[in-house]
């Protein structure tokens, strides 16, 4: 049986293909239109899919979509009226998609499907799509559940519990209330975009003080003992308005939103480290209670809140849990997966084995493989120049003394990554001892702020010598954050006096693996094992031979507001017009210094896409 499940229209629209619940195929349409958070229909995503699976639509027998749409309606319209007048432009302005596509939605899908699916629509709950998405392909038969994002319909957060092929959320938090759009105005409010720019506050937050805590939690947050909270809303505009905050917010804070690109003060690094602390505080609690409630072990989270890291690192420390699954496409890009499951498990029916170790995400390596022909024929159409090698054992050899020479290696290879993660296969990767890498990478290859933290991937059977995390603890998609361990770190005997900001970080070595280690010491870890990565694990250990060390840097192979790369072409466009040094294409090795010299108006042309200001 062929499920389809489809999300769309509100951030990183993706399709994924499920067949008698094995997940076949899931991708991201950004990817393949090349335009970040893509929200449109995801048709190029559904003809992958399919294409993948080797069916057509007609041979579909569900497709399921992420939420319920008229439902997402009722609240815009209830809220709209709520405000009146104050929330007329923003009325005016989302009415034309609302009437034009999302309200109709079946026959939006019906175009896409190209007319020959003639089986039945079915439309999930929101954040019930999340809750599947975490649990069905966890590997545990029973889980308390944990869901925090925006909004979906009306619910912004809930908890609930997973036994077998059956999930159940049995409590919500409605909106406005909502601890991820409380986090996405702080992100406006310190100059960075709503729903990308997340991140980006949560690497800023170990440089600042979380001195404005108390005041958070006085004025804009009422949070509970059982993590339950009630926001003031006469401090955010995101109800009615085109902005998450207002004047009074901006009184509360001793001035205006810092203007995007200006330089970023220490008011904004420590706004960033209250919310930061805030939220970890939110999350903590939530998952005491429903620890308490459920009495269950195990843990699945997923809701874009699920993305923060570094909160979901607290819960592992704090072992509210024994064990924790984070579902790797955890924002809205993962409930397309999580509806097809939904409709599987819960509404057919059908069964569902756990074994306790391994869950059945294929290490979210779910989307495009490209062919070495397919790579060569390419190549050879625009004169690259490049390196074959036959022998995996010989490629890692020659890409393992690249990296140790410090330098710069993309790398695309197996299938692509669903997720906001590169987690191996569309990567940019380094040497994690280098001193220089950090800003080598952030300034002339991602073109994008100093400030941003390189995450390291490491060998799982190493993990815990490097971090304070159990021996073989699995990280497999980077959704956690752990301190490195004091046996790694260096004295720092003074460096750190008279500097502030990111010179806290540029200009003091702080670890045996510098390029990887944040300011506080802290770092997102990538575990790799030979049954999810196999050729990551062999280069890395190759990599270790050679050095003793066992911790590279991993990013995502992009430059700055451009999706991560889907293809070789992609991938070599990329590596053209920033300072990589090599590129790794399966089985093919490309140095820079050999190309064609790239023309300075194609430079100029594929950057010209991308918001570098």
């Amino acid at each position: 049986m062929n499920i389809l499940g489809i999300s769309a229209f509100y951030h990183d629209s993706a399709a994924c293909l499920v067949r008698d619940g094995r997940i076949i195929a899931a991708a991201q349409e950004e990817r393949f239109t090349r335009k970040k958070h893509d929200y449109r229909f995801p048709q190029n995503a559904i003809d992958y899919c399919l294409k993948e699976g080797g069916v057509t639509p007609a041979d579909l027998d569900f497709v399921a979509f992420y939420d319920k749409p008229l439902l997402k309606f009722e609240r815009l319209i209830e809220t709209y009226v709520a405000y009146a007048p104050q929330g007329f432009r923003s009325f005016r302005e989302a009415m034309p998609l609302w009437l034009r596509q999302k309200l109709w939605l079946p026959r939006e899908m019906d175009k896409g499907l190209r007319h020959q699916y003639k089986n039945r629509y079915v439309f999930c709950d929101h954040h019930e799509s999340h809750a599947a998405s975490a649990f069905f392909p966890s590997p545990f038969e029973e889980a308390a559940i944990l869901t925090l994002d925006g909004v979906g319909e009306w619910s912004t957060t809930t908890y609930g519990f997973g036994r077998g092929n059956k999930i159940e959320l049995t409590h919500e938090i409605r909106f406005p209330h909502s601890v991820g759009l409380l986090y996405s105005a702080f992100t406006y409010f310190t100059g960075f975009r709503v729903n990308s720019g997340e991140y980006k506050l949560m690497g800023l937050a170990p440089y600042g003080e979380p001195r404005y805590v108390d005041l958070i939690m006085k004025h804009l947050i009422d949070v509970k003992e059982d993590g339950s909270f009630r926001m003031d809303m006469s401090y955010f505009n995101y109800c009615q308005g085109l902005t998450m905050t207002n004047e009074k917010f901006d009184a509360l804070f001793g001035g205006p939103a810092r203007r995007p690109e200006s330089r970023l003060t220490q008011r904004e690094m420590d706004i960033a480290a209250s919310i930061q602390a805030v939220t970890e505080e939110i999350m903590i609690r939530c998952a005491k209670h429903v620890r308490r409630e459920t009495g269950m072990r195990n843990l699945v989270l997923a809701g874009g809140v699920a993305l923060n890291c570094v909160g979901n690192g607290r819960i592992l420390s704090d072992g509210i849990f024994d064990n924790i699954f984070i579902q790797p496409a955890a924002g809205d890009a993962g409930g397309a997966l999580g509806a097809a499951l939904f409709v599987w498990h819960q509404l057919l029916d059908k069964p569902r084995k756990a074994d306790g170790v391994n869950d059945s995400m294929a290490g979210a390596l779910l989307g495009p493989k490209f062919s070495n022909p397919e790579i060569k024929a390419y190549l050879d159409s625009i004169g690259a120049k490049y390196h074959y090698y036959e022998s995996e054992e010989q490629l890692c050899e020659v890409v393992a003394n690249d990296i140790a020479s410090e330098k710069v290696i993309g790398m695309m290879q197996d299938r692509m990554e669903f997720g906001p993660r590169a987690l191996g296969s569309r990567s940019i990767i380094g040497d994690a001892r280098s001193t220089k890498m950090q800003s080598v990478m952030n300034l002339k290859i991602k073109f994008r702020e100093s400030f941003r933290p390189f995450a390291p991937i490491v060998l799982r059977e190493h993990v815990h010598e490097y971090f304070k995390m159990r021996p073989n603890e699995d990280s497999p998609y980077m959704l956690l954050v752990a301190d490195v361990r004091e046996e790694h770190r260096l004295p720092l005997d003074g460096q750190l006096d008279g500097l502030e900001g990111v010179d806290r970080l540029l200009k003091v070595v702080r670890s045996t693996v510098p390029a990887i280690t944040h300011v506080d010491y802290s770092a997102r870890v990538q575990t790799v094992d030979p049954t999810r990565h196999p050729r990551l694990y062999k280069l890395m250990k190759k990599f270790k031979e050679k050095t003793g060390c066992a911790v590279m840097i991993n990013t995502s192979f992009n430059i700055r507001s451009e999706p991560v790369v889907c293809s070789h072409e992609h991938a070599y466009k990329c590596f053209m017009v920033t300072n990589m040094d090599v590129l790794v294409l399966e089985n093919f090795v490309l140095y820079k210094e050999e190309q064609p010299k790239a023309k300075q108006h194609e430079i100029d042309a594929h950057l010209a896409q991308f918001d570098l200001d």
